[in-house]
C-alpha cells in the first residue's frame, strides 16, 4: 500500500449506522497523489428515507435538496470507481467505514484498507483541546474552505490533515517512505509504542 496514493472520503447521512436503517445523503472523495490533492468528486444522493430534522439542522442538507438527487446506488457506484481501489482515509473512520462498506457491498464490491486521521492525530499531535476535525485544522493552521459537516469541505480538510500527519511521521521518525502499511500499524499502537512500532515495521520491510 503506497501512502502516496489514497482516497479521502466523507459522508453525510440520515443517522449513525446503516445497521439501524441510516443511509447516506452526500459523499465526497478526494484523491491524493504524492502529498497533493489531484482530483475530487462530490454529490448529494437521495437516501430514499426522510432526513431527521435535527440532522437537517446539523448538516444543512434538507429533504428538498436530496429529492431530485441521484439514488444512493448510482452515486456510490461512481464513488467506488473514483476511489480506484486505493486505501481509504477518513476522520473518525469507524463511522464512514460502516457506510462505505455497507453501500459498496450492495454493489458487489470488496472491502478496502481504511486509515483514520483521528486515531493517528491522537498519537502524533499532543496538546490539543480535542481531536475534532475543526479543532485540528485550527491548531495546525491547515487550509479550510466551506462549512464543516458538508462532505467536500470535510474531506478536503481531512486530506490536508493526513498529509501533515505523514510529514510528521517523516520528521519525527526519519521515515522516507511513509506508506499506508506503516500508518495502519501506527494507528493501532499507543503513543508510547510508536517508536518501537516504526522500528519493527521498517525491519520487516528490509
Amino acid at each position: 500500500m503506497q501512502a502516496q496514493h489514497y482516497a479521502v472520503i466523507d459522508f453525510e447521512t440520515t443517522g449513525l449506522s446503516p445497521a439501524h436503517g441510516a443511509r447516506p445523503t452526500e459523499i465526497a472523495v478526494v484523491r491524493v497523489r504524492s502529498g497533493q490533492i489531484v482530483a475530487r468528486v462530490q454529490s448529494l444522493m437521495n437516501p430514499g428515507v426522510p432526513i431527521p430534522w435535527d440532522i437537517q439542522q446539523f448538516t444543512g442538507i434538507t429533504d428538498a435538496m436530496v429529492r431530485r438527487a441521484p439514488p444512493v446506488r448510482v452515486v456510490m457506484a461512481e464513488a467506488v470507481r473514483f476511489a480506484g481501489g486505493d486505501p481509504i482515509v477518513a476522520h473518525n473512520a469507524a463511522f464512514d467505514r460502516k457506510f462505505w462498506e455497507h453501500e459498496a457491498s450492495r454493489l458487489g464490491g470488496g472491502a478496502s484498507p481504511f486509515l483514520c486521521s483521528l486515531l493517528l492525530a491522537r498519537r502524533l499531535v499532543p496538546g490539543v483541546a480535542n481531536y475534532k476535525l475543526a479543532t485540528l485544522v485550527r491548531a495546525l493552521e491547515l487550509p479550510s474552505a466551506g462549512r464543516y459537516h458538508r462532505a467536500l469541505a470535510d474531506a478536503e480538510c481531512t486530506a490536508h490533515l493526513f498529509i501533515r500527519l505523514q510529514d510528521e511521521v517523516r520528521r519525527v521518525y526519519g521515515v522516507e517512505d511513509c506508506d499506508c502499511g506503516l500508518l495502519e500499524v501506527m494507528q493501532r499502537a499507543s503513543r508510547k509504542q510508536l517508536g518501537r512500532c516504526v522500528e519493527r515495521y521498517l525491519t520487516t520491510m528490509e
